[in-house]
């Protein structure tokens, strides 16, 4: 059975180089796990959405949950999935750019980015909205 799971968490002591570090370890993991999804990260928060098999989506959630760059982590949505939205990329970074600002304010409901304060049916249309609209980075 394969799931999606949102999470939310605060990012901590976190710079550019962890940024590509965190990238390039999500990339090749994931591959090797047959998970799929993307990573925001926006107003010190990371944002990111998993799909895969159950098992494997949770073995890589209790492996973040053990990352110290990771603070206080919530699950935001955990759903059966049919299907993958992100087939194209294990792993893709949505960055708040100057050409996202307006994906990002367009679902939040503050003038800055809070996933946390965001309904579930609010992040499951942002991120199906990403993948035809945001600009990625690589």
């Amino acid at each position: 059975m394969m799931i999606r799971l949102i999470y939310a968490s605060r990012a901590v002591n976190l710079g550019p180089a962890d940024v590509k570090d965190i990238l390039a370890s999500s990339r090749k993991n994931n591959q090797q796990l047959a998970v799929t999804g993307a990573l925001s990260l926006s107003n010190g928060i990371f944002l990111q959405c998993l799909e895969g098999e159950r098992s494997a989506v949770n073995a890589l959630y209790h492996h973040i949950l053990k990352d110290k760059r990771h603070n206080k982590p919530e699950v935001l949505v955990l759903e059966e999935i049919t299907q993958r939205q992100f087939t194209g990329w294990n792993m893709g970074l949505i960055a708040a750019t100057t050409e996202n600002t307006a994906l990002f304010l367009k679902y939040s409901s503050t003038a800055e980015f809070d996933p946390f304060r965001m309904s579930a049916a609010a992040l499951k249309e942002f991120f199906a909205e990403v993948i035809s609209s945001a600009r990625w980075l690589s």
